[in-house]
């Protein structure tokens, strides 16, 4: 493909670092539908080249990160101004890389999707995951006590690394959330797994509590009978997606300025699972799909070097 040239409201950005998203995948399956032809990914990091006439406050030689910009599983990417994100010295192209759409999903779900109050017992499906890594730190941040769901002891001790309570298998985990609560249950679950684990995931819950429903890694859930929610305990359920708590300008500044606060401070720490040469996104998917990794996957355009 030829080098883009940026619209008079972009920057173009040559990519040191894109990141892998499950999202990546549902788009490249079909389960969400694309227009083709159509480019995968939609984050990364890199060095500003060029700037449209209208893109205001960004200059050649500018390091910006962002999220939600199609095709940038590439070498050069047109990001819209509005979406690029100053990248400060401190932090490296491969944090920046595998900060934006991990981080600001944690950080919505853990502030807003469901707001995490001192004292709560929440669950988080996929606790090894790139976002379940990152929202068992903050979720630990805001006072809550975090239980995880997981699927081998590597993963596990991932998970306790990051600052899970109780880790606990797939297997009878909604039994296990109401031992550990005295038959409470949890204030709010955090699924991103979907299809197999959506009735723990409800059997989990407290009265009044909430189901966070933010990915399907197992499948997409099923149409769902709003009975089922007053027989759980007059719960709620929602389901959240990142472009709705990132669409105002000032808000994606915030949430993003808040995680590399953190990232800065020691306090939120990201785990890389592997490097992939672009060329080799395929093999990169496989294993995401496999359920084969712990934390951030990310594509290194050729030039840059191999995969490690």
């Amino acid at each position: 493909m030829e080098t883009p040239q940026p619209a008079v409201d972009q920057v173009l950005v040559q990519v040191s670092r894109a990141g892998i998203n499950y999202v990546d995948v549902y788009e490249r399956s079909g389960a969400y539908p694309c227009s083709m032809p159509f480019v995968p990914g939609g984050e990364g990091a890199g060095r500003v080249v060029a700037t449209g006439s209208d893109a205001t406050g960004f200059r050649p030689g500018d390091r910006v990160a962002w999220e939600g910009v199609s095709g940038s599983y590439a070498e050069y990417v047109a990001v819209p101004a509005a979406k690029a994100l100053p990248v400060p010295d401190g932090i490296d192209d491969e944090l920046a890389a595998a900060l934006p759409v991990q981080g600001l999903t944690a950080h919505y779900l853990a502030t807003a999707s469901y707001r995490i109050a001192p004292g709560d017992t929440v669950l988080i499906h996929a606790g090894a995951g790139g976002v379940g890594l990152l929202l068992t730190q903050l979720a630990r941040m805001r006072g809550a006590r975090v239980l995880t769901t997981v699927s081998s002891a590597a993963k596990a001790e991932a998970s306790r690394d990051a600052g899970a309570d109780h880790v606990l298998g797939y297997q009878d985990f909604a039994a296990d959330v109401r031992r550990l609560t005295d038959g409470a249950g949890a204030h709010a679950v955090y699924d991103g797994v979907g299809a197999s684990t959506i009735d723990g995931s409800l059997a989990a819950l407290r009265r009044r509590g909430t189901l966070v429903l933010f990915g399907g890694s197992s499948g997409q859930v099923p149409p769902l009978d709003p009975q089922r929610l007053a027989r759980a305990g007059s719960v709620l359920l929602t389901r959240p997606t990142l472009a709705d708590f990132v669409a105002d300008r000032a808000e994606l500044e915030a949430r993003f300025s808040d995680l590399l606060a953190w990232v800065a401070a020691g306090r939120l720490r990201l785990r890389l699972h592997s490097r992939y040469p672009l060329a080799e996104a395929a093999r990169a998917h496989r294993h995401l799909a496999d359920r084969a990794t712990i934390g951030k996957l990310l594509l290194v355009p050729d030039r840059s070097g191999a995969a490690s």
